[in-house]
């Protein structure tokens, strides 16, 4: 028996959506590296991107959980939200932080279709995952902010209007504390590229449309801001721990998704006179994924309620999403092992599935760093750096 499914009926509708774009559709792109216009188009249009947005801004208003279930069942059913699912995560900033005027402004139009938020810009070349070390800075100019510095593994810049941006406004050095001096601005996109910002695409093994980021002298209106300066570190929070649990449950759609695969191949697929899944040595690998993959949705379950009930979640949003990404993970090196050959194949879309999937070991932050975090601020174990 599987994890209890949540939001049957949006799971349902999902799925029906999701038929339209099958197989066939996600090789093209994927083949090309073009972004999935048509099946993001298709979500907007159906209110899945807005569903996090409250109804007063044109959204449904629901929360965390339900946002889950709508990428878990994209992922279950062969697709990728990557293409999407930062316009759910960047709410966890922008809903939980943003000013009044700033909701009435822009969320309308990211609700109806008209505003894309899809862009959350806080890596960079030299910091990596340490945060605190980020050297793109912001400093007050009239009533603007001028920003220089650089951003990597940005991704969807290129298909966005709007990218959440985490900034130094005062130098790490010159902070209390190492996390105070960090801002974020609301970018407006189609106003920045070329006027101080440039777009770099960087080709990776999957179709992720991601970029490196160049600023230079770029403007960004003080009204922009979100939260308050100097306590950036807090906003951007909400939203990477709201990343990490959607992501989580990407994950769990791919385990699912490779763990029926493997088991109607294995079903059907006849070697020495017999089904290869009559033997234990294919059933067993088999059976261990999708337990993996149970736990870990319990999980993800755990975070997003406690997400939800405006507890704080950042152990949780950790663990599941290292929990998750390492039963997708899993599931995705079993079903390779039980199709032979044939998952190489491209027309069966393992090979596909199994590069995408492999991306959340790193991102959005390293299963190490994850181990770092539970091992000293859960366990209370001396740091190592």
């Amino acid at each position: 028996m599987a994890v209890e499914r949540t939001y049957p009926e949006i799971r349902d509708a999902v799925a029906r959506l999701c038929e339209q774009f099958p197989g066939e559709y996600w090789r093209k792109l994927d083949q090309e590296k073009v972004y999935p216009s048509e099946f993001v188009g298709a979500l907007t249009e159906a209110g899945y991107l807005s569903i996090l947005i409250p109804e007063e801004y044109g959204g449904s208003g629901l929360p965390l959980g339900a946002a889950c279930a709508v990428l878990e069942e994209i992922h279950r059913s062969g697709g990728n939200g990557g293409a999407c699912h930062a316009q759910m995560y960047t709410m966890g900033t922008l809903l939980r932080h943003g000013s009044a005027e700033q909701k009435s402004q822009y969320l309308p139009g990211i609700a109806d279709g008209s505003l894309r938020l899809q862009a959350f810009g806080v890596t960079e070349p030299t910091s990596g995952t340490d945060t605190s070390r980020i050297r793109t800075n912001a400093v007050r100019d009239g009533d603007d902010y001028v920003v220089n510095g650089q951003k990597v593994w940005i991704s969807r810049t290129q298909h966005s209007d709007l990218m959440i941006l985490l900034v130094r406004t005062t130098s790490r050095e010159d902070s209390a504390k190492h996390t105070d001096g960090m801002s974020v601005l609301l970018v407006d996109l189609r106003e920045a590229v070329g006027n101080g910002l440039t777009i770099k695409p960087i080709d990776t093994m999957m179709n992720h449309a991601t970029t490196e980021l160049f600023f230079d002298d770029l403007r960004v209106p003080t009204k922009n801001l979100i939260g308050e300066e100097g306590k950036g570190f807090r906003c951007i929070l909400d939203g990477m721990n709201a990343e990490r649990i959607l992501i989580a449950a990407e994950c769990i759609g791919d385990a699912r998704w490779f763990t029926r695969k493997s088991t109607q191949y294995a079903c059907e697929r006849e070697v020495f006179g017999r089904p290869i899944g009559q033997n234990q040595g294919v059933q067993f690998p088999i059976a261990r994924a999708h337990i993996q993959s149970e736990a870990a949705a319990l999980m993800v379950q755990q975070a997003a309620d406690l997400y939800d009930a405006g507890e704080p979640a950042g152990a949780e949003a950790n663990m599941a999403k290292l929990l998750a990404s390492e039963a997708s993970w899993a599931a995705a090196d079993q079903c390779i092992q039980t199709h032979g050959g044939y998952g190489f194949a491209v027309e069966y879309d393992v090979e596909r599935k199994f590069r995408e999937t492999r991306l959340y070991q790193v991102a959005p932050v390293s299963t190490n760093l994850i181990l770092s975090f539970v091992a000293t601020q859960e366990l209370g174990m001396p740091k190592s750096f």
